[in-house]
């Protein structure tokens, strides 16, 4: 446990140091002046908040699972009544907009909803093999936040937290075959929306052709396949890339991997997944050893959300996946983001802290199995 939590925290300070050295290369630009500062601000506060989440007993978050819930709720609908300081931004309603301080209720909305579904799953783990218990209830905490998410709208957001809720179901005990029918009706509905939305569909048709659409709607995402191919093994140095001079219109938040391609090559990047993978593996040996169902079920659905979120990001820059317009963890500008990710990694070393301690040799495993009248090692250990 404790190699996989300093491993955790190894990868994520390198990420975290990763992207601030970036933004200092977007600040060396007219167009990211000032990102490093502020950058550095929500770091400061989300590092607190990190700390705050690693001290505390997560148990607590029992108490306040539903509190967290509905202030999630209230503030995604809160960004459609008017003189609620909801701004739109590309077409998007999605951030609130306190005197030039920008937040981002669906970040909150993301950490609710593994809670409460960590929550659910602790207490009805007897009854969630059946239909009602087990899809229907979860399935409306999960709706009620993916409905106002999706309204923004906010299609990635809305895909990455579907597939961490229906998981965390799964791992919780539902029976797959039940999720078949409401996994259908959503990829139906979500596929019904598309076609019947000329933006998306053009960002379809341009990652299913990039070429043909490259001085179109395909413009910068055939502009970050330029700036991976640049960078070649080493990449051309920090501060000397040319795709961010107003080629890649994002390159500080979802396009940021990019840059990092061009300006540090390939070995960068491949380090970047490698740490990402890591901290996958960390965190679900962090959840597999928690004391109990929800411990387990938080540290899974946060380890799940983390390295989704990753994988979506780096599919859209390199043109695996169509555009979704999502950050890359700790590494893209945007301090509702980071906040998120701090606390997720402060709940993760939260659930390792309070893991059970085991026996630390076969000899005191081996007298352990004689005392309980069993030679089996897997044998439960009494509550």
């Amino acid at each position: 446990m404790k190699i996989a939590v300093t491993t955790l925290a190894f990868c994520v300070a390198a990420l975290l140091a990763l992207g601030m050295v970036m933004l200092y290369s977007s600040s060396m630009t007219q167009f990211g002046a000032g990102l490093l500062a502020k950058q550095l601000e929500w770091f400061v506060f989300g590092s607190i908040l990190c700390v705050i989440a690693t001290s505390l007993d997560y148990q607590l978050l029992k108490k306040f699972a539903w509190p967290i819930y509905f202030l999630a709720l209230f503030l995604l609908a809160a960004l459609f009544v008017p003189h609620m300081h909801g701004v739109r931004i590309n077409g998007a309603r999605r951030w609130f907009d306190f005197h030039g301080i920008r937040f981002q209720p669906s970040e909150l909305g993301k950490i609710a909803l593994v809670v409460i579904l960590a929550w659910y799953g602790d207490r009805c783990q007897r009854q969630m093999q059946g239909w009602r218990r087990g899809i229907l209830m979860p399935g409306v905490l999960i709706g009620m936040v993916l409905g106002l998410v999706f309204i923004e709208p906010d299609r990635g957001t809305t895909i990455l937290l579907a597939t961490v809720g229906g998981s965390m179901l799964l791992m919780a005990g539902a029976r797959w075959w039940h999720m078949l029918m409401p996994g259908i009706l959503g990829i139906g509905a979500l596929t019904i929306s598309i076609l019947h939305d000329p933006m998306r569909m053009r960002r379809i048709f341009s990652w299913w052709d990039l070429e043909q659409h490259k001085d179109g709607v395909g413009y910068q995402a055939y502009q970050a396949m330029i700036a991976l191919g640049s960078g070649g093994w080493t990449g051309v140095g920090l501060g000397n890339s040319l795709q961010k001079l107003g080629f890649v219109p994002e390159h500080q938040t979802d396009f940021i991997f990019a840059i990092i391609g061009e300006e540090l090559g390939l070995v960068a990047t491949l380090l970047i997944v490698l740490a990402f993978v890591v901290m996958a593996v960390c965190g679900f040996c962090i959840a597999v050893n928690a004391r109990e169902t929800f411990g387990f079920l938080l540290a899974s659905g946060i380890t799940l959300l983390i390295s989704l979120q990753a994988a979506i990001n780096i599919g859209v820059v390199t043109s695996a996946l169509p555009n979704k317009g999502l950050p890359l963890p700790f590494i893209s500008y945007g301090g509702s983001n980071l906040l998120a990710m701090l606390v997720c990694t402060g709940l993760l070393f939260n659930v390792a802290r309070h893991a059970p301690v085991r026996e630390k040799s076969a000899e005191g495993r081996r007298k352990s199995s004689v005392k309980k009248g069993t030679d089996n090692p897997f044998a439960a250990r009494p509550a």
